[in-house]
């Protein structure tokens, strides 16, 4: 059992919903804090079935319930969006507490059921960090991703095409209604090569053959599943001409390997510096919502070509990562430039190198000591 950073802080006596992408975790997390709570899973059939053709049993079954039995968790709430409204009542009328658990709030949206107008929280689980594994093994990390299931599987590209093939592909298409199979198929193929690359849509719709509305909407049906994110670019007080249009990640490391046909991830080799960043973007992200800091996350690049990975809050802390296992004075070149320029609080190389060392006024970290700080509270508060 892995100890997980989610422990829904501040949820006090309040609802809340809990998003995630699939296998996650989120049942799991939530039945190991909460063993008593009434839980409801609608990914079963004889719950599913009674529940959307009568939805008033939700308020049956929970007025019968022992207030012990609470917060009441209702399990995959999107495939039944219409339960919100008996959801509503419940809180309103009879105090009751709910942890309500998704994939996706798109159908619910798109159902135009609100989302209980701002009376529950918002609470989301992503693949497993780095505090939360015992032993962690940067490697199996980088080759498999961090879905907890795929993590420490000996099957883990059979795990993986079936995840793409059953969710990321199938079930994704039908909950957005997609009906241009063969060209979301080959979409989900090209976000994996923009994946950590600045995304140029008129580009993957060529590839794609599809219009350039259309590419930017399957990226935001990526996003509004939890699949994908992008990363703005950092434009503040920009003297130079900086690259306006984002970056993308797939939400694993291991997914975006998959699509890419990557294998044998390595340090030396071609690949390696690619899921290196990628993973180091996912610590990052995790945190800054687990911690509650919630800070800004951006990338920088001029137009000619200096960037910087990631710059966290807002330009406090810039970090660059290189995959190297003897960092160099030229790997600081990006650094350099938006220190000139923003002046950050403080400057990280993030390597794969055996010792900490400084240069100049940037700290060169392995990986391990950068993450032990990043959780640790040491890199932005």
């Amino acid at each position: 059992m892995y100890k997980r950073q989610q422990i829904f802080k501040g949820l006090g006596d309040e609802s809340a919903f809990f998003w995630g992408a699939r296998q996650t975790g989120k049942s799991t997390l939530l039945k190991s804090l909460y063993p008593d709570s009434l839980y409801i899973d609608l990914l079963l059939s004889d719950v599913f079935l009674p529940m959307q053709t009568r939805p008033s049993l939700l308020r049956e079954a929970v007025i019968q319930a022992d207030k012990r039995c609470q917060p009441v968790i209702i399990d995959e709430i999107q495939r039944i969006p219409i339960l919100l409204n008996e959801v509503h009542w419940l809180m309103t009328n009879h105090g009751t507490r709910f942890i309500l658990s998704g994939s996706s709030p798109r159908n619910i949206l798109r159902s135009g059921i609100h989302l209980l107008g701002g009376r529950a929280l918002r609470y989301e689980l992503y693949p497993l960090v780095y505090p939360e594994i015992t032993d962690f093994n940067l490697i199996r990390a980088l080759n498999y991703g961090l879905l907890p299931r795929h993590y420490l599987s000996t099957t883990t590209q059979k795990l993986l095409a079936a995840y793409i093939g059953s969710y990321l592909r199938d079930e994704i298409m039908s909950e957005a209604r997609i009906r241009n199979i063969t060209a979301f198929t080959r979409f989900l193929e090209a976000a994996a090569f923009s994946n950590g690359e600045v995304v140029n849509f008129t580009n993957i719709a060529s590839d794609c053959g599809v219009s350039s509305p259309s590419v930017k909407e399957y990226f935001n049906i990526l996003e509004d599943t939890l699949t994908g994110r992008f990363l703005p670019s950092f434009q503040k007080k920009a003297k130079r001409r900086v690259i306006a249009a984002p970056k993308f990640y797939y939400f694993d490391v291991g997914i975006a390997n998959y699509l890419l046909k990557r294998k044998d991830i390595v340090p030396g080799s071609e690949a390696f510096g690619g899921a290196f960043e990628h993973y180091i973007y996912q610590e990052i992200y995790a945190h800054s919502k687990y911690s509650e800091l919630n800070y800004n996350i951006n990338y920088w690049r001029t137009a000619s070509q200096l960037e910087v990975d990631f710059v966290l809050g807002d330009g406090e802390v810039a970090i660059e990562v290189k995959g190297t296992e003897m960092a160099h004075p030229r790997h600081l070149n990006g650094l350099k430039n938006f220190d000139d320029e923003h002046h950050p609080k403080k400057l990280f190389l993030v390597t794969n190198d055996t010792f900490a060392r400084r240069i100049g006024n940037v700290d060169i970290l392995p990986w391990n000591v950068f993450l032990d700080m990043l959780w640790g509270g040491q890199i932005i508060t």
